[in-house]
């Protein structure tokens, strides 16, 4: 597509219809950007990059079949000169570096204004990064602590022993410890003495307090094993 060499060429990944016609409409508000096509999906994105050569793309973050990162990475891996702003209502940090990771210029919330978005375009368009170095590196600095703690907390799940984990199951259905006792049939204080090791291994300080940490750590039960049939006569 031929435009004046002054004039930004811009393709819209965004699923939604109506918002995509209202991005449109805004865009060509703005004598120096036009938008050459428009894509729902992912999968969609790439090619139409391909037919339109567009020197921008604005993807909403959140597609049928993926993210706005996935779409950026498959655009830039097609044609690296094409600059990427994600449009988002996610304001995670792992959003944020996911679209980073893809190549993407700018990572701008969907209460941005026409000005703010058209300005991104055109810093994003001219080769600019419009994520502030410090906002990055704070934003790693969390992702780093983040994926530190989960590691810590898988730690001390897997710390539990065989039978720590079948009383946290139990625990996690509500039962205290002398019915826990009549389900395994052992003595209420061989119980207590595993409860005692699983708060001390999640640092929990009540029962309670250790079923709600197993829950948010993403402690899954296993489903006990059905009876034994009796056999067929």
């Amino acid at each position: 597509m031929n435009s004046p060499p002054d004039l930004i060429t811009v393709l819209l990944v965004e699923d939604h219809r109506a918002v995509a016609e209202g991005l449109w409409a805004l865009l060509d508000d703005y004598d120096d950007l036009t938008v050459v096509g428009w894509a729902d999906s992912v999968a969609e994105a790439e090619p139409m990059t391909q037919q339109l050569s567009p020197q921008l793309a604005l993807i909403d973050y959140r597609l049928p079949d993926g993210t706005g990162a996935d779409a950026a990475a498959r655009i830039r891996a097609h044609d690296p000169a094409i600059a990427v702003v994600i449009l988002s209502a996610d304001t995670s940090d792992s959003a944020l570096l996911a679209a980073v990771e893809a190549g993407a210029s700018g990572y701008l919330l969907k209460s941005a204004g026409g000005d703010e978005i058209a300005a991104a375009i055109r810093a994003a368009a001219a080769g600019e990064t419009l994520i502030p170095a410090r906002t990055l590196m704070e934003v790693l600095a969390r992702h780093r602590e983040s994926a530190r703690l989960t590691d810590q907390q898988t730690e001390r799940l897997e710390s539990l022993t065989a039978r720590e984990q079948e009383i946290l199951a139990l625990m996690t259905q509500g039962l205290d410890n002398r019915a826990i006792a009549d389900r395994l049939t052992i003595s209420y204080a061989t119980v207590r003495t595993h409860v005692r090791g699983i708060l001390e291994k999640l640092e929990a300080r009540s029962q309670l307090e250790a079923v709600a940490k197993a829950a948010d750590w993403g402690f899954r039960p296993t489903p006990p094993e059905p009876p034994p049939q009796p056999p067929e006569p």
